[in-house]
């Protein structure tokens, strides 16, 4: 039985950790055109040590740590004793620890033993197996065994008074590595222990939402500025104190020895995931950026100097790398982490002048979207502008519309281009002789309209799922100034009622429809969207996605439109009630107040608004004319992100009116006043 169970868990943790591999190696802002190739089809240049013979564990040693399992499986061992055994059972494993690490059955005992033990005996089984580590790491039951020995120490240094022991121990360990790190970066495991081994020297857990980075759709809100800036929100936090001459040491000794067999690293899937790694931990260190980055760009390291980083002879087959899967997504982090002067060096040496061919090739695109999303000035976005502008057709036509989508966020960010942008794409959707009834379905549709045979014809497809990309450029388009946005302002109100609904049930196009009504475009204009739904806000609001949408129009709409929703969302309050949404819609649309007491309703409403706007009269933005924009809550795009206080008030305003207690007797209350907006923020939504 205990054979059988173990062999269970070994299984699913060795699916577990494939799975999370591919997820980690897939995860890319897509558009649909990524196409995955084999970096392994090239040769390596590297000659992999023999093949190591494991030793079969003697049968009293198997015994015994059977034995050990079946007592910490039966439940029956306290939290002291516990230790005092794990520690006795590690003195056990010396000369074996190799063979015990790598049994596909022990190797889980092993671990509990490692969990379980105190910081001396954690550093004696290391050091003990030392010269076996890489071994030990490139091996599939041996490499969970180093994982866990470094997150065990990870907790131990909540203890400051082991910090050297730690220190020593792990400093021997990269000693080790660095001989022959090549063919551990290599290894599919052990690539995945280095990675651990670069965070705890850094402090932080190898599953920080920084490092592992892969969530397409978090890159992408960051691409298109619909997240706060990196600093704010990708700071690495610190899970215990680090070592960071520790991981500048085993970054560059790595590095050191393996330049003879730098092509293979920069071709290899597994060496390219812990270089991201060991880049995105150095963030914000210049001078040890300044020295590898350039190093695994092919450069040599005698030709690096100051304001000559790149060697201009290296470019070509550095643009050559970048159209490799493994180099590709490599050369994104790159771009993340670089300080400016390298970035300049980049933009000027490497991409300018190339920024179209790599738009079209399936790998090549993604760098130019992580290129253009950290530009740094206007400048640089007048050369992309000028390589790239003229193109959107075409690029849209390839299928890579996150290029255009970068573009225009970089235009927004930066304040440059904007009106040439918007023209632009409704001239790469839209002929002169057609009308701007069309531009809105084609971008929301960008695939099926680009790709059908018979565009003259083409119509809304009906029931087919709205395109990602295409709608976060909707989404972009509606936070320009109205001047520049007139085309889309009249495709948006020109839609079919019927598609209207279609796009507000669909995820995508259910966030064009809240950019539009958050945009600074007239009240009176964004009415006449949301008449276009009544009749359905109670179908809408029993949808996760749509009950955002109908929320949105009842903030922006007038008192007769306000009423027409709640009215239809009071018939079905018993059903709304029930799903994961609707308490908080209900009850922030006050739908019990309305059913009980209409006359009541409307006055709170009345009041709530002339709360808004006097507020906004006295605090808000003087350039923004409240009654020809819509309500307090509309305006969004000169102050796109308001300062806390005022989202506090409003918070605030929005408690006290709906309650019988007077305004200021609330007013600097923590305690009630807070609970909508955390409840509102557990079902915010992320582009």
């Amino acid at each position: 039985m205990r054979e059988d169970r173990s062999n269970k868990r070994g299984k699913r943790k060795k699916d577990s950790f494939d799975a999370d591999f591919a997820k980690k190696e897939s995860g890319r802002v897509t558009d649909g055109s990524d196409k995955h190739e084999n970096s392994g089809k090239h040769w390596m240049s590297f000659t992999p040590h023999s093949s190591v013979v494991r030793k079969q564990v003697d049968p009293e040693t198997m015994k015994y740590f059977s034995e050990i399992a079946n007592l910490f499986e039966s439940n029956e061992v306290d939290l002291e004793e516990r230790a005092v055994i794990c520690g006795s059972a590690l003195e056990e494993t010396r000369g074996k620890e190799f063979e015990l690490a790598t049994d596909y059955i022990l190797s889980h005992t092993l671990q509990t033993l490692l969990e379980g033990s105190d910081v001396e005996h954690l550093c004696a089984f290391l050091e003990n197996c030392v010269s076996e580590f890489p071994n030990i790491a490139m091996d599939r039951s041996g490499s969970h065994v180093a994982e866990t020995a470094f997150r065990s120490l990870g907790m131990h240094l909540q203890d400051s008074d082991v910090y050297s022991v730690i220190e020593d121990t792990l400093t021997m360990i990269c000693k080790v590595i660095i001989e022959n790190p090549v063919e551990v970066m290599c290894n599919c495991y052990g690539s995945h222990v280095l990675r651990s081994l670069l965070s705890l020297c850094k402090g932080v857990a190898l599953d920080s939402p920084r490092l592992q980075g892969t969530k397409s759709s978090k890159v992408l809100a960051g691409r298109l500025n619909f997240k706060a800036s990196r600093s704010d929100e990708d700071a690495l936090s610190q899970a215990h104190r680090g070592f960071p001459d520790l991981l500048k040491f085993l970054v560059s000794g790595m590095l050191k020895c393996s330049r003879k067999d730098i092509k293979t690293l920069q071709l290899d899937q597994y060496s390219s995931l812990v270089f991201q790694t060991a880049f995105k931990l150095l963030m914000g260190d210049e001078e040890e950026l300044l020295k590898i980055i350039p190093i695994i760009l092919g450069c040599r390291k005698e030709s690096i100097v100051e304001g000559n980083l790149i060697d201009l002879t290296k470019v070509p087959y550095v643009i050559d790398l970048l159209k490799e899967p493994a180099f590709s997504r490599l050369m994104e982090v790159i771009l993340e982490v670089a300080p400016d002067v390298l970035y300049n060096e980049l933009f000027s040496k490497v991409f300018r002048n190339s920024l179209f061919e790599l738009s079209s090739h399936h790998c090549g695109n993604f760098i130019v979207q992580a290129l253009i999303s950290h530009a740094k000035h206007q400048d640089q976005m007048e050369l992309i502008w000028d390589e790239l502008g003229p193109k959107f057709k075409d690029i849209l036509q390839m299928g890579r519309p996150g290029v255009i989508a970068s573009i225009i966020a970089a235009s927004q960010r930066l304040h440059d281009r904007e009106q040439e942008c918007c023209e632009a794409l409704v001239a790469a959707v839209c002929s002169a002789n057609e009308s701007p009834g069309c531009i809105v379905p084609r971008i929301l549709y960008l695939d099926r309209y680009f790709f059908s045979e018979d565009k003259a014809n083409w119509n809304w497809p009906r029931g087919a799922k709205m395109h990602v990309i295409g709608s976060l450029i909707l989404q972009e388009v509606f936070r320009y100034p109205n001047a520049f946005i007139q085309p889309f302002i009249s495709s948006i109100l020109s839609l079919e009622d019927d598609n209207v609904l279609e796009a507000a049930k669909d995820s995508g196009g259910a966030r064009v429809i809240e950019a539009f009504l958050s945009s600074n475009v007239s009240a009176k204009l964004k009415r006449r969207l949301i008449a276009k739904l009544r009749g359905h806000y109670g179908e809408l609001s029993m949808n996760l996605s749509g009950s955002f949408t109908v929320e949105k129009c009842f903030t922006t709409g007038n008192m007769s439109l306000q009423e027409a929703i709640v009215s239809e969302l009071s018939a079905i309050r018993s059903e709304l009630s029930k799903t994961k949404q609707g308490p908080h819609l209900l009850r922030k649309l006050d739908v019990e107040g309305f059913t009980a007491r209409p006359d009541q309703w409307r006055s709170r409403q009345t009041s709530k608004q002339a709360t808004y706007d006097e507020f906004h009269s006295t605090f808000g933005s003087g350039d923004i004319n409240s009654s020809k924009s819509g309500n307090f809550l509309t305006h969004t795009y000169k102050n796109a992100t308001q300062p806390e206080g005022i989202k506090k008030m409003r918070a605030e305003i929005d408690n006290t009116l709906t309650s019988p207690a007077p305004f200021l007797s609330n007013s600097g209350s923590k305690g009630k006043s807070n609970k909508p907006e955390k409840r509102r923020n557990k079902y915010a939504r992320t582009s």
